[in-house]
C-alpha cells in the first residue's frame, strides 16, 4: 500500500465523497500511476453505491447530499484522467 490518505483507496474514495479530502492537481502528484488507476477503480466503485443508493423523493436534504457526493467523486475522477494523460 502506498500514500493513501486514510489508509486504503477505498477509505480515501469514501473521504473524498464526504468531503474530507479536497482532490487538486498538486495532491496527485505523490501518487504512482498504479495508485491513481486504483484510486479511481475504488472512486467508480463508489460512485455507484452511491448512485444505487435512492433516497425518498420528499428527502430534499438527502437528495442535496447524494448530488454533492456524486459531484465531489465526479470532479476527482476527471482530475485523476487528466493528471494520467498529463503523465504519460
Amino acid at each position: 500500500m502506498g500514500s493513501f490518505i486514510g489508509g486504503s483507496a477505498y477509505a480515501m474514495s469514501h473521504d473524498i465523497a464526504e468531503g474530507m479530502i479536497l482532490i487538486n492537481a498538486n495532491s496527485l502528484k505523490k501518487f504512482s500511476p498504479g495508485e491513481l488507476k486504483q484510486l479511481s477503480f475504488e472512486l467508480d466503485k463508489v460512485q455507484k453505491e452511491i448512485r444505487g443508493d435512492q433516497p425518498p423523493q420528499d428527502d430534499t436534504q438527502a437528495i442535496q447530499k447524494r448530488g454533492r457526493k456524486l459531484s465531489r467523486i465526479t470532479q476527482a475522477i476527471q482530475m485523476i484522467n487528466a493528471a494520467m494523460i498529463k503523465r504519460a
